[in-house]
């Protein structure tokens, strides 16, 4: 929607918009605004590792130097002169790209919110959420060229990255790994990315190259890409059958209970709260939701009602957060609990934080319940 429109739609006035400190988008600059921190807003607890600060949630796009990453095997010394990509496996034509290979094919972008599924699995780790415009060339184009045989029905991403795991007595030297399934795999929005943010990407978040899944949690994109490998089996290796699992309880209709454990995969439905401001005795909440199609956010201050916030229309990507606002009409001093809630456009709404969904999960992982903030106004 053009702005005028939206501002019409709104019943405001080009002149009323003009004038307003707020204005409509979502991170006005505004001299003198002053920010409310959270009081449960949890410390950076790591010193050598990036996370986002909530409080300082003031842009669209996360800078590369703010964007966090996780490595399970640590951050691996890759060759970049002598780097290739191989593609082997149940494949016709298995090929070996250089990186120049790979950036003279189609390049495509696409702006993305990449989440760690452990993010607000314990207290300390909430800011483990960036948002990138991401560049490669797309995945799918080149799995067909390589012609995926008939029989092959898994497709492995193996990163640089390796480390020692002792299974049934077993040590093995393995790399990190992470797989989909044919289909998912050739999903056209799927990138071989070798770009963050309109440069090179950092080998912080996996150069020289690293597959981005829009629309999966970022332990799917696996970094340090060194090799894609079609097999005829299942794939069930550390990180897709015994880490990165979610155990959940479940109660069936005759009562029985069952325990489900599933992989890490796509992205759940989520919101936060993520900061409060005051200007000239104006109070305003700010945050995000991501995770699915948003077609609405609500915001429920101290267990009152639920309002409807507003969601910022400059920024329309299809896999990127959604950042929303709500005006805090004259709260009362003291301490405040405000939650928000995402509902996607198929009507889904994010769980509460006390739901049997919720609360059936014995893992960290896909910690996507609504997340209560306490803050306190003087």
């Amino acid at each position: 929607m053009e702005r005028r429109d939206f501002l019409r739609s709104s019943g405001l006035t080009l002149t009323a918009f003009m004038l307003s400190p707020w204005a409509i988008h979502a991170f006005p600059k505004i001299e003198g605004e002053k920010l409310i921190p959270f009081l449960d807003q949890p410390p950076n607890s790591s010193s050598n590792r990036v996370l986002l600060d909530w409080n300082k949630f003031d842009s669209f796009i996360t800078p590369n130097d703010q964007f966090f990453n996780v490595s399970h095997y640590g951050k691996p010394a890759v060759d970049l002169e002598n780097w290739k990509l191989e593609i082997s496996g149940l494949v016709e034509n298995p090929m070996m790209l250089t990186i120049d290979d790979i950036k003279a094919r189609p390049k495509q972008d696409v702006t993305f919110t990449l989440e760690c599924s452990g993010n607000h699995g314990f207290p300390t780790f909430t800011g483990a959420i960036g948002t990138a415009k991401w560049g490669g060339t797309p995945l799918a184009p080149i799995l067909k060229e390589a012609g995926i045989k008939e029989d092959g029905i898994e497709v492995i991403f193996f990163g640089h990255d390796s480390g020692k795991e002792n299974l049934r007595k077993v040590t093995m030297q393995q790399n990190f790994a992470r797989s989909m399934s044919v289909e998912d795999a050739l999903e056209d929005t799927n990138l071989l990315c070798y770009e963050m943010n309109g440069v090179s990407l950092p080998h912080d978040n996996g150069a020289p190259l690293r597959l981005i899944a829009p629309g999966w949690y970022g332990i799917a994109c696996v970094k340090w890409l060194k090799r894609i490998e079609v097999r005829n089996t299942r794939f069930m290796g550390r990180f897709m059958a015994r880490d990165y699992v979610t155990m959940r309880k479940e109660t069936r209709p005759d009562g029985e209970t069952v325990w489900m454990e599933t992989s890490v995969g796509r992205t759940q439905l989520k919101s936060l709260a993520a900061k409060v401001t005051v200007y000239n005795d104006e109070y305003r909440i700010y945050g995000a939701a991501w995770g699915a199609p948003i077609d609405r956010v609500e915001v429920s201050i101290d267990g009152g009602p639920w309002q409807i916030a507003t969601i910022d229309p400059e920024e329309d990507a299809e896999y990127a957060w959604k950042i929303w606002h709500l005006n805090w009409e004259n709260p009362s001093k003291g301490e405040h609990t405000i939650v928000s809630r995402a509902i996607d456009t198929k009507g889904n709404i994010q769980p509460a934080g006390d739901s049997d969904y919720i609360k059936g999960k014995h893992t960290y992982w896909e910690s996507n319940g609504q997340v209560v903030r306490k803050i306190n106004i003087e």
